[in-house]
């Protein structure tokens, strides 16, 4: 997926300024997909010569003007373009994985170093599944009674929480299997 796509959904749903929509790809669209501010900025700004979004200049009082951006009818055709097209699942690329399998190849020290590492990608972890959880509870008291936009974003939610609770578990039964391997 390129970045565009990604800005498009989140334009799609609410024009924003480029600071808005950083903001919102650290709330919510960043949790499956990342980009720094700087990209995010850059990308608007191909994204705007490409005729697929438009900038409105926005005055402010005591602050310098701002831009929004909306998407336009080519945008939503790109959109509608990319949503359609079949999707190639994304090969298993994880540098955690190598390295566990790879522990024992290692010294002691370096297993050690890896052990503390997968203690806090399991913290990591935890701490995001706790983060959706609360925005499940917050957002979404009532999933049943979801349609359309808000059961999309709802799905997207339970997701997360599926793939947090996967590391959670595979992270653990790893780090069990390690501490009973030690004794």
């Amino acid at each position: 997926m390129a970045l565009e796509h990604a800005i498009l959904v989140s334009l799609s749903e609410r024009a924003a300024s480029g600071s808005e929509l950083t903001r919102r790809f650290d709330a919510s669209i960043g949790f499956f997909w990342t980009a720094t501010h700087q990209q995010i900025y850059r990308v608007l700004g191909r994204m705007e010569g490409d005729g697929w979004i438009t900038a409105e200049s926005v005055p402010q009082a005591d602050r310098p003007t701002k831009k929004t951006y909306a998407v336009t009818d080519a945008g939503r055709a790109e959109l509608t373009r990319w949503i359609a097209e079949p999707t190639v699942p994304d090969p298993v690329r994880s540098t955690l994985g190598v390295k566990m399998r790879g522990a024992s190849l290692g010294d002691p020290a370096t297993r050690a170093a890896l052990l503390d590492d997968l203690r806090g990608q399991l913290d990591e972890h935890t701490k995001r599944l706790s983060l959706y959880e609360f925005l499940e509870a917050r957002d979404f008291p009532d999933p049943g009674a979801l349609a359309g936009a808000d059961l999309d974003i709802y799905l997207v939610l339970r997701g997360g929480l599926l793939m947090e609770q996967f590391w959670i578990r595979w992270l653990t039964e790893y780090l069990d299997a390690h501490t009973q391997e030690n004794r």
